[in-house]
């Protein structure tokens, strides 16, 4: 026992096989749903600093921008009308999460994701159409219905189909797909810019563009084993879905074994499994990791950073294409680290990646607040020298290289392999709602606080990285290559979380089944 953790006794993979194409071509197809939820974090702020997209829906912020002083360089983009076309996108992502862990268990995980596909397709077509800030809002809210299915079925279907061996590897394909998404909206915002009049109408209409990746992607992938099974599909069906994934070698028949009695266990409680997932005592330590885990990686302060990262720069100041530029560096670190999280999060651990890359980001956003109060100061009155604005994009790129180690990837790892079968999509919709709900008020604050905290934003983040890095230390157990069947017994097995497994199997739940049924 070392911390929060425990040296675990599994081996990599408990039922044989090699690394086969199908399961690649599989995960990378499911994975390429992050695309859609990274292009939307870096296109929104890209768009909403182009004088064209200003003038059309906010020209109350055009005005404040040409009537802006040294003494407003924190404050010209605060405008509440502005952030709400940004995060009502995130409120309709909430809804369309806990939708979708009820949905899930008719139709299944392949059937979401395309749906999901479909929503931010038609989204980003409504968008791109725009006449008024009310097809504005109405394309956003349709994107949202999009991320928020695709977000909760995609990372668990990456966890139910990988190997338990290269469980992370592959779930992280997932933020890496979110990075590549970033990237290719802040190239686009580059290249729109240029566009005068109708530059933003090209950025947000390529968003159709990874919708119609990943719906091609969905369509030429089958549902999971345990989907199949959950759903009452005949055994040979899932039989034949897990040996294409799995290969020859593999020991099929004991996997599936262990895949049937977990769904069984899961019809028999289908019943309430929100209420279970809430009210047992069971479940608390998933619960908890299924809540703090994606308030945590929000509280990193990263996904603001992303979706502002143009303001930013120009706050320290980048004029407006070298703020793009910046932007477009910081997405290509991010895609790096990522990249890095993917080859070492199967062979460190998930722990140590949570606390280096928290100690890093730490580090960067500290420097960061130290360089933006020293040099613009509190009142922001000085204007950035260049040279320290290079410093600032220097510590923004390390930010950023430690969140995608870290928090980035191991925030869809995580909730996506540690929910039992009967409660796995309730468990996923609960974090995903979390996720965005979180991302909404972060979004409809960020400049406000920009405005009101200065350069101790980023103090204020860094603190949260702090208190995240230490509850990780303290309460979150080791699961790299622990099959998702046998999860249990991590929690079994912790320092803290064991009471509550301990407890409920003496009391074998009877108060909680009392309530649900």
């Amino acid at each position: 026992m070392a911390g929060g953790g425990f040296a675990t006794e599994f081996p990599a993979s408990d039922y044989g096989g090699s690394l086969t194409t199908s399961v690649i071509v599989t995960c990378f197809m499911a994975a390429s749903g992050g695309l859609i939820f990274g292009y939307d974090i870096g296109i929104s702020g890209g768009v909403t600093t182009m004088e064209s997209f200003l003038r059309s829906f906010f020209p109350s912020v055009l005005k404040k921008m040409a009537e802006a002083k040294q003494d407003d360089e924190y404050c010209m983009y605060d405008s509440q009308a502005l952030t709400a076309f940004t995060s009502s996108l995130y409120v309709a992502g909430l809804a369309a999460s806990l939708a979708a862990g009820r949905l899930t268990k008719a139709v299944g995980r392949q059937a979401i994701m395309l749906l999901g596909g479909a929503l931010f397709f038609t989204g980003a077509t409504v968008n791109a159409s725009a006449a008024n800030v009310e097809m504005l809002i109405l394309g956003r809210i349709l994107l949202g219905f999009g991320v928020g299915f695709t977000n909760q079925a995609a990372p668990v279907y990456l966890a139910e189909v990988s190997p338990a061996r290269w469980r992370g590897a592959f779930t992280t394909g997932f933020q890496f797909f979110i990075g590549v998404g970033v990237v290719a909206a802040n190239l686009t915002n580059y290249g729109a810019a240029r566009l005068r009049s109708w530059g933003w109408r090209l950025s947000l209409g390529l968003a159709a563009a990874p919708a119609c990746v990943f719906i091609l992607g969905a369509l030429l992938i089958p549902d999971t084993p345990s989907s199949l099974l959950h759903r009452g599909m005949p055994v040979d069906t899932a039989r034949a879905a897990l040996r294409r994934l799995r290969g020859s070698s593999a020991d099929v028949d004991a996997e599936l074994n262990d895949i049937a009695r977990a769904a069984e266990d899961a019809r028999r409680n289908e019943e309430g499994a929100f209420a279970r997932m809430v009210l047992g005592r069971r479940y608390r330590p998933q619960l908890a990791m299924a809540v703090a885990i994606p308030l945590f990686q929000q509280l990193t302060g990263v996904t603001v950073v992303a979706f502002f990262a143009p303001v930013l720069f120009r706050t320290v100041g980048f004029g407006s294409d070298g703020a793009l530029v910046g932007a477009v560096i910081l997405g290509c670190v991010n895609l790096a680290s990522i990249l890095v999280s993917a080859f070492t999060v199967d062979r460190l651990g998930r722990r140590k990646l949570f606390i280096v890359g928290g100690a890093q980001m730490i580090i960067c956003q500290v420097a960061v607040a130290w360089i933006m109060g020293a040099k613009i100061g509190a009142d922001g009155e000085a204007a950035m020298p260049k040279g320290y604005a290079a410093a600032v994009l220097v510590l923004m790129c390390a930010f950023s290289a430690g969140f995608g180690l870290s928090w980035g990837p191991l925030s869809w790892i995580i909730p996506g392999e540690i929910f039992p079968v009967e409660v796995r999509s309730a468990g996923q919709a609960i974090s995903v709602a979390v996720n965005l709900g979180c991302t909404f008020v972060q979004t409809q604050l960020f400049l406000a606080m920009l405005c009101r905290f200065k350069f101790a934003t980023f103090t204020y983040f860094a603190a949260w990285v702090a208190l995240m890095t230490a509850f990780v230390a303290a309460f979150l157990p080791e699961t790299k290559g622990v099959p998702l069947e046998s999860m249990g017994s991590v929690w079994e097995r912790h320092w803290y979380w064991a009471r509550f497994i301990a407890d409920d199997n003496r009391s074998d739940d009877s108060k909680v089944n009392i309530n649900i049924h």
